[in-house]
């Protein structure tokens, strides 16, 4: 007798699971953003996530910097790959946490001439690269149309003593679209 409420319990377990399944094959999985502000600064970035699961995604983004006049910033570009915790009530959205790693090219370390206030680069650009931490919010509405605002850490791992940074900083204002 008990083998067959624990055969009953198994096939109602695999019916429950195949139908939460069934719910989010019809979300769709894959996002393209892009960061809104970067391009004022003399920078752009672009972002593609792949999601996973209704709480999870993995992603990569890519900075690159196009108006070094315009940038105040001393990284040159980055490939950053990353995973994405969800913790909203609807698909993949709501508020965030994530882990990420970043290959970055930074100017390297910079000498001040206090007598003309001129800014000289001694040795040539350090790649690197970094893990972090960071956190945001997505909305995302019915029609596909994402909002996105993150804001991250990370450390430098091999090359900070080469540059004069010990840290890289993750900052987003992201629109784009779920298809």
């Amino acid at each position: 007798m008990k083998k067959n409420y624990l055969i009953i319990a198994m096939l109602f377990s695999v019916f429950v699971v195949n139908a939460q399944d069934d719910i989010s094959k019809n979300e769709k999985r894959n996002e393209l953003k892009t960061n809104v502000l970067l391009p004022l600064t003399g920078a752009f970035e672009v972002t593609y996530e792949r999601i996973l699961n209704e709480k999870s995604s993995l992603g990569v983004s890519a900075f690159t910097v196009f108006n070094n006049e315009k940038s105040h910033d001393d990284l040159n570009y980055s490939i950053s790959p990353y995973y994405r915790r969800y913790f909203g009530k609807k698909f993949a959205s709501g508020f965030f946490a994530e882990g990420f790693g970043m290959l970055s090219s930074i100017d390297g370390k910079k000498i001040y001439d206090t007598n003309d206030n001129s800014i000289f680069t001694e040795g040539s650009d350090v790649i690197d690269f970094s893990i972090g931490l960071g956190l945001g919010g997505k909305w995302v509405t019915k029609s596909g149309f994402i909002f996105e605002v993150n804001a991250g850490y990370g450390k430098l791992l091999f090359n900070a003593d080469k540059t004069d940074h010990t840290i890289v900083a993750k900052f987003g204002f992201h629109l784009g679209y779920r298809f």
